[in-house]
């Protein structure tokens, strides 16, 4: 179903002139727990359609993927062309308690491939719970700003912001977000996507 969804974008007449952001990440991206059209990345397609903006998002999220998989995955994406990749991968690499080293590696290969194929990169932060130590959680948050400031690309400090540890706001796991909450997500990250658009046109 994923290929025929991603064949019917490269090929329909809206897909082949829109500016495509490609967002590469976890079950958080794919929307474990709800509907597709639920999806942060459905809802955030809904935002960008609702002012005018001719922008084709592929959902490109994967249960259960870390960092590891995200130079090969995004490989395979580049035959869709994507102008904005938004790298949200990590969460899984933390919390399996993944060497940061290795994360770090990880993202900086997906990083550079994207940016040596001109291709505009967001980097989502995240954050984990506090029974993993303080001391390793400060530095798996650090780690992502780090790479940020270095590779000089847009970052969202934290992809759940508004929504992380709020009942109300994720399914009864307590880790994935409802469908309240991917709405809050795409909310939140709108802007920076906005930004990313105007800086790459």
């Amino acid at each position: 179903m994923k290929l025929i969804l991603i064949l019917f974008t490269l090929l329909s007449p809206l897909g082949a002139n829109a500016s495509k952001i490609l967002f590469l990440g976890d079950s958080l991206t794919e929307g474990y727990g709800v509907q597709k059209s639920d999806s942060y990345p459905s809802q955030l397609q809904l935002l960008l359609n609702k002012k005018g903006l001719k922008v084709v998002v592929i959902n490109a999220g994967s249960s259960g993927s870390t960092t590891a998989s995200g130079p090969s995955r995004l490989r395979w994406h580049l035959k869709s062309a994507p102008k904005i990749l938004v790298l949200a991968l990590g969460g899984n690499d933390g919390l399996r308690g993944v060497k940061l080293e290795s994360t770090k590696i990880n993202l900086e290969k997906t990083i550079t491939m994207a940016k040596g194929k001109g291709i505009r990169v967001i980097l989502g932060g995240m954050k984990l719970p506090h029974n993993y130590g303080s001391e390793y959680r400060k530095k798996f948050e650090n780690l992502f700003q780090t790479l940020a400031s270095k590779h000089k690309v847009l970052f969202i400090p934290f992809m759940l912001k508004d929504v992380g540890g709020i009942n109300s706001l994720n399914l009864p796991d307590g880790i994935h977000p409802n469908e309240k909450g991917h709405k809050i997500i795409a909310r939140n990250i709108l802007p920076i996507i906005i930004k990313a658009l105007e800086v790459s046109q």
